[in-house]
């Protein structure tokens, strides 16, 4: 099965190499970087690693859908700009879709840093989704491609994309989420404070699955970079 891997990307370009450097390990199908209007390096990184950009609007959503219009592989894999996965998670994760009816899934969750606050909002991530059933973007999705278009895609609200997104695709049929990792960067946790991100990061997930207005909420997450 062919995988294109979708990375959305805005002003990336402290991170964006080695991420990209990461993904080319993978040996991937392809790999499409959807800009939203970088105004650093990002782009002259990313053309170092693939002719597949597509440049457009900012919004995550917004993005993400613009990519998988010229991507053409059987399996999508959404990885954000300052996030990775093992190959051993990524040769998991096509096992895991060609030997069962499974439609897509999510990796574990893992904060990549040793701090033990961090260490310990990840335990209680994994748990979230190990008993909820609740996966977010940053423990990189993925979907095979037939059922992405049955779902239109992901809705393009500014905020909670991927809550909405995971809740949609487990309603067509079996998901997975991997024991294997998708380790992401601590440096919003950092910028921001580990626990005052944790509890908004919490408080609008909630006031989302409430019903407030995404428009709203995302004037409570502002960009890190």
């Amino acid at each position: 099965m062919k995988v294109s891997i979708i990375v959305p990307t805005l002003n990336e370009a402290q991170v964006l190499n080695e991420t990209l450097t990461q993904i080319r390990q993978l040996c991937p199908h392809e790999l499409v970087v959807s800009d939203g209007g970088s105004d650093d390096n990002t782009l002259e990184i990313a053309e170092k690693f693939t002719e597949h950009i597509v440049k457009g609007s900012a919004g995550r959503a917004l993005q993400m859908n613009a990519g998988t219009r010229i991507a053409t592989g059987d399996i999508f894999l959404f990885l954000h700009a300052d996030s990775r996965i093992e190959p051993n998670s990524y040769e998991k994760m096509l096992h895991s879709l060609k030997s069962s009816e499974k439609i897509g899934g999510a990796f574990s969750f893992c904060i990549d840093s040793d701090k033990w606050s961090l260490r310990l909002i990840t335990r209680l991530a994994n748990l979230r989704s190990k008993y909820l059933g609740m996966a977010y973007g940053d423990q990189a999705f993925f979907v095979k491609n037939s059922t992405f278009q049955q779902m239109d895609g992901f809705t393009e609200f500014p905020i909670c994309e991927d809550i909405d997104f995971f809740k949609r695709l487990r309603k067509l049929g079996p998901v997975i989420i991997l024991k294997e990792k998708a380790f992401t960067s601590p440096r919003r946790w950092m910028q921001e404070g580990i626990w005052f991100t944790t509890l908004r990061n919490i408080l609008i997930a909630t006031l989302f699955e409430l019903g407030f207005p995404p428009r709203i909420l995302t004037k409570w997450y502002q960009a890190i970079r």
